[in-house]
């Protein structure tokens, strides 16, 4: 009997992740496979697919949204930061995604390439002032050269993703900002906490600018970016701007990471001062570690990827559909 492929969804999104952005490498893997003869099912998520724990193999392939399931026959699926790419990955996503293990190598990357699928995302997301989340579409004055903190809300200190506390950091930061201006963003979907916490450290003496500025406006404007873990470290190469990170990430290797207060000043002068060429860090990420909805390539991509963990076209009934390139994975992946 041929292997089916088990989507698990929230119980919301079984009959309409379809339609829905969010689960569009969900909604791509079920048009491929259907396509070529196979068998997809939705079904739920159980609380066994979040704690970083083996599962067993039962013979078929299990994707699961925003999960950390591992083991043979599973892969976890979720946005990778940006719309319309996603993860698909045999441990875990965001923070706990394989990428974290990798080498990243600049002198591997096409400088071509890179610069082309760069000009590709600007055209997509700076050059609109587009982000995943509602952005203000009024421009405002913002100071320049700034360090631009952008808020997360609870999710990375819960996940155990941050190095240290939300309020800990606004406080590092200010104090160790060296007289740039401090300026902070709460999350679009936690204004009310966002503002909270500035005003907490603010109390405290902390100097901070609260702002609610379209995110592409405060990385254009700034000089660096800092955050738990955000995706806007990755809105910030679009503009070159630099990021450090209080927190685990799947692309450290990519930014400055601050895990005690003592860390925070050395690495904005390594920030500020080290050359980065971001085209390639973003190639090397989405173009050819992430999946992309827009890819011409995404179904051979995938089916690369299915094999790769032991799911051949064969092993998933599949009919062939011709032998189209395949998008190569580094040498690493």
């Amino acid at each position: 009997m041929s292997a089916r492929v088990i989507l698990h969804l929230p119980d919301a999104a079984q009959e309409s992740f379809r339609i829905k952005p969010i689960y569009g490498i969900h909604a791509a893997i079920e048009r491929l496979i259907l396509a070529r003869g196979g068998q997809v099912l939705a079904a739920p998520r159980s609380s066994a697919m979040f704690r970083h724990e083996p599962m067993p193999g039962d013979g078929d392939l299990h994707i699961v949204e925003n999960g950390h399931a591992q083991g043979p026959g599973w892969l976890n699926a979720a946005v990778a930061y940006l719309e319309g790419y996603f993860h698909l990955d045999p441990e875990g996503v965001l923070a706990d995604a394989s990428t974290k293990a990798l080498t990243y190598d600049p002198d591997a990357v096409d400088n071509d390439a890179a610069q082309a699928f760069l000009r590709r995302l600007q055209d997509r997301f700076s050059a609109r002032r587009h982000s995943r989340y509602r952005q203000s579409k009024s421009a405002v004055a913002l100071p320049r050269d700034a360090i631009a903190v952008f808020l997360q809300g609870p999710r990375p200190e819960r996940s155990g993703q941050a190095h240290m506390s939300t309020a800990q950091m606004l406080r590092t930061v200010a104090a160790g900002a060296g007289g740039r201006p401090v300026l902070v963003k709460p999350h679009p979907l936690k204004p009310a906490l966002g503002a909270e916490q500035i005003g907490l450290a603010c109390e405290q003496g902390a100097a901070l600018i609260p702002t609610l500025a379209n995110v592409h406006d405060i990385l254009a404007a700034a000089a660096v970016s800092v955050s738990i873990n955000s995706a806007t470290g990755f809105e910030g190469f679009l503009h070159g701007t630099p990021a450090i990170f209080f927190g685990r990430t799947d692309f450290h290797q990519c930014v400055e990471t601050v895990r005690e207060p003592a860390d925070f000043a050395p690495a904005l002068d390594r920030a500020l001062t080290r050359k980065r060429n971001y085209a390639k860090a973003m190639f090397w990420y989405f173009g050819q570690r992430g999946f992309w909805l827009d890819d011409p390539h995404l179904d051979a991509r995938l089916l690369a990827e299915f094999a790769r963990q032991g799911f051949s076209e064969a092993r998933l009934g599949l009919r062939r559909m011709g032998d189209g390139p395949i998008f190569p994975l580094s040498k690493d992946g």
